[in-house]
């Protein structure tokens, strides 16, 4: 979890605003007395120990429901790294997946974890591509923008309606359904892609929008950098710049730069050592072997209990068993 290095300079009020932590006391409160019986047998002290300490190393999100991942940046921010952790490989083994299995995966993590926003991911990267799949590299990039900034490209949506359609847009910005509905139907109604919208007004709209924002946002010197890149812009074609910026990756600190992507040393060399132990485990046994020896051949490591052993890998992220125990309840 980062730490602002000016918080001694804030107020109570400011630094309690910025780091949530009521909000993680409630949640830890809250989970205490729904599994009061469980928790208590190992002491209080230790449950609040262990759930902040989950919390600081991002575990705290894994298996939780979707109004909690969301509920926090840093929250949002552990979710996406977690989800990076856990399914790196398929980057690696250079997999293309559907929208409907990267929403099965995201709902491994987060079981009610809502299928619009990955379409609402893949309109962003599709406007470049024919086919109905994607890469991981290209899928989580384009996630981590759409789900980080969620309220941000809402209002985004907001004003590139607006301008398209000829009205002010230096309004105050209020999101509804109504206009998440138009952030999905958006790239149907453009006319065409290419054409867009003034780049030099859209950036004032939302340097307007981002001087009242209460909820996170990239930063304006990003935005400029990409419209003053060209004269005219479409909605899904700045989601797609942003989304490649690694400006904005980095501000966000969630996932490597796209270089190091499927460079994981620790969870490599990990893998190597689980896979070295299904390679050395007899595959059969002796029809001579006594009782004892086959006793001890089943000591051994097998490939189910390495199975076991890796599910635990891909669904941990740095900290430690116990911390991610604690999270799930």
């Amino acid at each position: 979890m980062k730490m602002n290095t000016d918080r001694f300079s804030l107020t109570v009020d400011e630094y309690l605003a910025e780091t949530n932590v009521l909000f993680y006391l409630n949640d830890a409160v809250t989970q205490l007395l729904e599994h009061k019986e469980e928790y208590t047998q190992f002491g209080v002290v230790r449950y609040f120990a262990e759930y902040f300490a989950s919390v600081k190393n991002g575990n705290h999100v894994l298996f939780r429901e979707f109004s909690y991942i969301k509920a926090t940046p840093h929250n949002r921010e552990s979710f996406i790294h977690i989800f990076w952790k856990c399914f790196r490989q398929i980057g690696k083994n250079g997999d293309l997946l559907a929208m409907s299995e990267y929403s099965s995966l995201l709902q491994l993590l987060c079981p009610d974890f809502p299928s619009e926003m990955v379409q609402n991911t893949a309109r962003i990267v599709l406007i470049d591509d024919a086919t109905d799949c994607l890469s991981f590299s290209d899928f989580i990039y384009s996630f981590q923008i759409q789900f980080y900034y969620e309220e941000f490209v809402e209002s985004v949506s907001v004003i590139y309606q607006d301008l398209l359609s000829g009205k002010n847009p230096n309004t105050v910005i209020v999101p509804t359904s109504t206009s998440v509905e138009q952030l999905s139907s958006a790239a149907n109604e453009e006319p065409d892609a290419q054409e867009g919208v003034d780049s030099s007004i859209f950036c004032e709209c939302i340097e307007g929008l981002c001087e009242r924002f209460k909820h996170k946002f990239p930063s304006i010197v990003a935005i400029k950098e990409i419209l003053e890149s060209s004269q005219r812009v479409s909605f899904y074609s700045f989601l797609l710049a942003l989304a490649k910026h690694e400006g904005i990756n980095q501000d966000i600190s969630a996932l490597p730069n796209k270089s190091d992507l499927l460079i994981d040393p620790e969870m490599d060399q990990e893998l190597e050592r689980l896979i070295a132990q299904v390679a050395i485990s007899p595959t059969s046994n002796n029809s001579s072997s006594s009782a004892a020896g086959q006793k001890e051949t089943s000591k051994k490591a097998s490939p189910r209990k390495s199975l076991h052993q890796r599910k635990r890998i891909e669904m941990e992220s740095d900290g430690s068993t116990e911390e991610t125990d604690s999270s799930e309840n």
